[in-house]
C-alpha cells in the first residue's frame, strides 16, 4: 500500500439531535466540534435520525389503514368489467 493516501480511521461520536443519544464508534469522518465522554475528548457528528429516533427501530411507526382503502377500491370498481 502507498503511504499517506488513506484517511485517518479514528474514534468518533455520532449524536442524535432528536433524542440526544450518543454512539461512540470508529470512522474516517472528521469534525471540528468535540464532545467529552468519560474524560476523553472525541470529535462529534450531529445526525437528525439514528436508530434511537427512527420510527422503524423505536416501534412508533404509523400504521396505514390498508383494509379500509381496499374496501373503498372494491366498492368503487365492483361493477367494472361486467
Amino acid at each position: 500500500m502507498q503511504t499517506d493516501i488513506h484517511p485517518v480511521y479514528q474514534d468518533i461520536v455520532f449524536r442524535d439531535l432528536g433524542t440526544g443519544d450518543t454512539f461512540l464508534t470508529r470512522s474516517t469522518v472528521t469534525s471540528d466540534k468535540t464532545i467529552d465522554l468519560d474524560g476523553v475528548e472525541y470529535p462529534v457528528i450531529d445526525v437528525e435520525i439514528s436508530s434511537a429516533s427512527h420510527p422503524f427501530y423505536t416501534g412508533k411507526q404509523r400504521i396505514m389503514d390498508s383494509a379500509g382503502r381496499v374496501e373503498k377500491f372494491n366498492q368503487r370498481f365492483k361493477n367494472f368489467g361486467k
